[in-house]
């Protein structure tokens, strides 16, 4: 098989490479593309003024810093493993840990941010109800659609994200029509901060809020081993995806913010619905089915996500050992969807959509710094293959970029978000305890008539303890596999305070 740098595979992977570029880019557009746009315009417009596409682009070229990291690492290394396993290759198994424990409180909060968002005005074009009742509803049958099992989920996902997708096109007519005959006023883009923020703040913190939409991204890195040519075909995807969503989203913030006063869309828990009602022609109400669905799916996705990496963590020794229970049916992990689901309704009970949304980013924010900073940590290593090298002071500056951005984020979400780091180091440390009384020697056992002798590991067993450890070097436990964002996750089985191999 052709082996020249344009021709890569990873014949050591027991996963088929099957994904070509445009399968690639596809996959990485409809994670990006998703229910962020449909409840976050109005927050967005509340941080930064009328003018979104200012907080928009800013979140887009941050995006882009992290996304470079991630393609150099997933070239590199083009194994399912995500952020927990770059963290770990470069800091040990207990920051790899770190990382995938905020992926998977991530996934938490954002089924809780999108539930607060179904439970809004678009819901109220048909039935005024109790934000708690429908939560409980609505999660309720998440998690049902969730034990059914992954292939109706996918499934369902399928025909969703072929409605979203068109509703956001159809949002961008509407709005160019609103102002194609004079209905909009254009020169709100031009409207930078708010009475409380000044235009440098106002962009800033709006780019929290607008980083919401991005996210998905990083999902990718999971799908890089089935990729035929990840030095190639990941990068193109990858960016192309990113950039395409980036140009959705600004048309959406664009006319959205043209077409229909501020003060509107802030107000407004379905701002885009704002939109429909200004132009016409569509029935609200038909354009709420369309909302619903993409915040519906959105969940439906998020809530895979969490359940599944919560069973890994599990089967892994890393979170309690209830949440590998699976069905006997549907081998689905009905623990691991209970307890997320019901996380999800507490945060859903207790935060607003933009709360629970910039919660959401702060906790992915400390991985996405994981990741830059692991990206220069490993280019100080041998490289098993050439691969995808961006210039070195990207991941620098999108280190940079999340340290800044999480200096935006309000003292509310900064405690949520340290209470669940808090809640992360305990689970590393119980962790690493258990571990480490595995690992004790058993005491000398006396045998009547003989010599005491110590009871050890006999040679085949020491043999394959160098073995192992040969094999560890450098590289994360192949053994712990998590499932991150619907996708294997490799997370380290060893001790959680082992440094860097």
């Amino acid at each position: 098989m052709d082996q020249t740098p344009g021709a890569q595979t990873n014949r050591s992977s027991p996963l088929r490479q099957a994904l070509t570029t445009p399968l690639l880019y596809f996959f990485i557009l409809g994670d990006v593309l998703g229910a962020g746009a449909y409840v976050l315009v109005g927050q967005v417009a509340a941080e930064s003024g009328p003018a979104v596409w200012l907080p928009l682009t800013a979140a887009l070229c941050l995006a882009l810093l992290t996304a470079a990291s991630y393609a150099e690492l997933a070239t590199r290394s083009p194994r399912a493993g995500g952020a927990a396993h770059y963290a770990a290759l470069a800091y040990g198994p207990f920051v790899g840990f770190l990382a995938g424990f905020c992926m998977l409180a991530a996934g938490v909060v954002s089924v809780g941010a999108l539930t607060r968002g179904f439970a809004g005005d678009y819901l109220t074009e048909f039935v005024s109800l109790p934000v708690a009742l429908v939560a409980l509803v609505f999660l309720a049958a998440l998690a049902l659609l969730n034990l059914r099992g992954i292939s109706a989920s996918t499934r369902a996902n399928a025909v969703a994200t072929g409605i979203e997708v068109g509703g956001l096109l159809l949002v961008i007519a509407l709005g160019a029509w609103v102002l194609a005959r004079g209905d909009g006023d254009p020169r709100r883009l031009a409207d930078v901060g708010t009475v409380h923020h000044g235009p440098v703040a106002a962009v800033l913190g709006g780019a929290v809020l607008a980083y919401y939409s991005f996210v998905g991204f990083e999902t990718s890195v999971n799908v890089a081993e089935e990729t035929r040519d990840p030095r190639r075909s990941y990068p193109r995807a990858l960016f192309g995806a990113l950039l395409t969503a980036g140009l959705v989203y600004l048309l959406v913030g664009c006319v959205a913010a043209a077409a229909v006063p501020a003060h509107t869309l802030v107000h407004s828990s379905g701002p885009l619905l704002e939109v429909v009602r200004e132009a016409g022609g569509v029935p609200p109400r038909l354009f709420s089915v369309v909302a619903l669905v993409a915040v519906a799916n959105g969940a439906l996705l998020t809530g895979i996500m969490a359940s599944r990496l919560a069973f890994g963590m599990a089967r892994d020794g890393l979170l309690p050992g209830v949440l590998s229970r699976v069905l006997p049916g549907r081998r689905t992990p009905w623990v691991a969807v209970v307890a997320t689901t019901a996380l999800s309704l507490l945060l859903a009970l207790t935060g607003s959509v933009a709360v629970l949304a910039s919660t959401l980013v702060l906790l992915l924010l400390v991985v996405f710094f994981l990741v830059n900073t692991a990206a220069l940590v490993l280019r100080r290593r041998p490289a098993e293959r050439d691969h995808f090298r961006t210039p070195a002071v990207v991941p620098v500056l999108g280190a940079v970029s999340c340290v800044l951005l999480a200096t935006q984020v309000e003292a509310e979400v900064w405690l949520r978000g340290a209470a669940v780091l808090a809640v992360g180091l305990v689970l590393a440390v119980v962790a690493a305890l258990r571990r480490r009384a595995g690992r004790r020697p058993e005491p000398e056992r006396k045998t009547p008539g003989r010599h005491p002798e110590v009871v050890g590991p006999g040679p085949d067993a020491a043999a394959k303890d160098r073995h192992a450890a040969e094999q560890g070097r450098g590289a994360v436990a192949q053994g712990g596999d998590a499932v991150e964002q619907g996708r294997g996750a490799a997370v380290p089985l060893d001790d959680p305070w082992d440094g860097p191999r």
